[in-house]
């Protein structure tokens, strides 16, 4: 890839957190959803949860380019020295319904989904050329994006492919988190609302809260946030309540940071067999 040079990374961390992680994902930034953004970070602040990575869509559903906005990108550029970390999450996070499509395609693409399973399909040119396009445009605007996560997590084998061929340092998925230098993967489960009707907000609630529970000796907890879950006051009350009790004994921090430990614990490792 050229173009843009390769962003630093803290390869390894400089010591393992005693406590376990969670990382908290904020989905879908924009700028038309900054205002949203904005009200569910402070929120999340207050529930101790004070670095989260930000989930940044270049140009979302095709809009215009996020980078041309000048105050979003200012904003963006504030959450990061303030410690959040930037993701690149999809070029368009939209994927337009084709012909002749299977019917798995279509349940997961359409239904699952609703048309924005971007990557789910991809093959490797095109996810290369949006991913590095990307990847270039964040870094001409000052930004320092380290990972790329598919919306909704549908990455194809090319698409992940074409995420490690652009530089970009780790990827996850719904039930795993991959470290696209290293290699290595780690089982870890997201939790995640679904929001848009009654009957799935109701079995969000039950699934999550089971979910939570069933997650609770995991070394690493994942949430993932929409802007949408806030506008539900059931579903964002069951958000901050688990938060609450996650911070107390979970350290909170970003994909970049938590990937970084986990390099430290392999190297500590590799020297400890010499």
């Amino acid at each position: 890839v050229t173009g843009t040079a390769a962003t630093s990374f803290p390869l390894f961390a400089a010591a393992s957190q005693e406590k376990g992680a969670l990382v908290v994902s904020l989905h879908d930034v924009a700028p038309a959803t900054r205002h949203l953004s904005e009200r569910i970070i402070k929120e999340l602040a207050r529930h101790r949860v004070r670095v989260c990575s930000l989930l940044v869509v270049p140009d979302y559903h095709r809009t215009g380019a996020s980078m041309n906005d000048r105050e979003f990108v200012r904003w963006l550029r504030d959450l990061e020295a303030a410690g959040h970390e930037i993701v690149i999450h999809g070029y368009y996070h939209a994927r337009p319904r084709r012909e002749n499509e299977s019917l798995r395609a279509k349940l997961i693409t359409r239904s699952y989904t609703r048309g924005e399973g971007e990557f789910f399909d991809i093959d490797y040119d095109e996810a290369l050329t949006r991913i590095a396009r990307a990847r270039e445009e964040f870094a001409a605007a000052g930004l320092k994006p380290r990972g790329f996560i598919a919306p909704a997590w549908l990455l194809s084998r090319e698409g992940e492919r074409a995420a490690r061929d652009a530089e970009m340092e780790y990827t996850t998925r719904l039930t795993r988190v991959c470290d696209l230098r290293t290699a290595q993967e780690f089982k870890s489960r997201s939790l995640v609302y679904s929001a848009r009707n009654a009957w799935r907000r109701t079995a969000s609630l039950a699934w999550n809260g089971a979910l939570a529970r069933m997650l609770a000796n995991s070394p690493l907890i994942r949430l993932g946030v929409h802007p949408s879950d806030f506008e539900h006051g059931e579903i964002w009350q069951q958000i901050t309540t688990l938060l609450d009790q996650l911070s107390e004994t979970r350290t909170p921090m970003t994909y970049c940071d938590w990937i970084a430990e986990r390099r430290s614990e392999m190297k500590n490792q590799e020297s400890e067999s010499e």
